[in-house]
């Protein structure tokens, strides 16, 4: 599904923070990204989202070339990828409810046809007594809770999340883990970037650990 052949990573005249990667994240697939702080994790998530490329080496997504995607057809080809970043990126004017069921109403789809699967996610997550609130009055982890929900909305191919359970307290982190091993039980592959060892220890899943660059792994 994701190929990275001997991909190298800079920042303007910098020096590479991402040297010589080469790995696949193979369909339906489960595994944890890790390694200290600022070894490069969310630069690699953000690779693998296509709203950053390599400074060199082949990326193919879906068997793609990324670097021979038209620039107005990425758009399209992100929507097989959910995402959920450190900084939620929600809406501050939509209510939670609108948050989540957003990129199913981009797409055009009738109200009727999501808002069922929209009030079930949110009540899985702890948030069904929060869906006409809007984003400010959220706690840090209502807000997590509400950007895994909208990634989760689209039923992605991939789904990556850049530390999930950074805001919430372990009850809610392992029924979060719970949900991220359900969608990837029905078919979408997850690649879940996290400090947290108590939570890596409770799947035995692929480990990818970045340090000084380099990226090795663990299966």
């Amino acid at each position: 599904m994701i190929h990275f052949e001997n991909v190298g990573l800079r920042y303007g005249m910098g020096p590479e923070i991402l040297r010589d990667l080469t790995f696949d994240i193979p369909k339906k697939s489960f595994q944890f990204l890790t390694g200290p702080s600022g070894a490069g994790k969310t630069s690699l998530l953000r690779m693998l989202f296509m709203s950053l490329q390599p400074t060199r080496g082949l990326i193919r997504m879906f068997g793609r070339d990324i670097s021979e995607i038209p620039r107005p057809e990425l758009p399209l080809l992100r929507r097989r990828v959910g995402i959920v970043f450190q900084d939620f990126r929600l809406l501050d004017h939509l209510t939670t409810y609108e948050n989540v069921a957003l990129p199913l109403r981009v797409r055009g789809k009738d109200e009727s046809s999501y808002k069922t699967d929209v009030l079930e996610l949110l009540k899985w997550v702890g948030l069904g007594e929060r869906i006409n609130v809007l984003p400010p009055v959220l706690s840090g982890g209502e807000k997590q809770r509400a950007a895994i929900a909208r990634a989760l909305m689209d039923r992605p191919e991939v789904l990556l999340a850049d530390e999930p359970t950074g805001n919430v307290d372990p009850p809610m982190a392992k029924r979060l883990l719970n949900l991220f091993l359900e969608l990837n039980r029905l078919g979408t592959a997850v690649v879940i970037a996290t400090h947290d060892l108590a939570l890596m220890e409770q799947v035995e899943a692929r480990r990818m650990i970045l340090s000084e660059g380099h990226l090795d792994i663990y299966d």
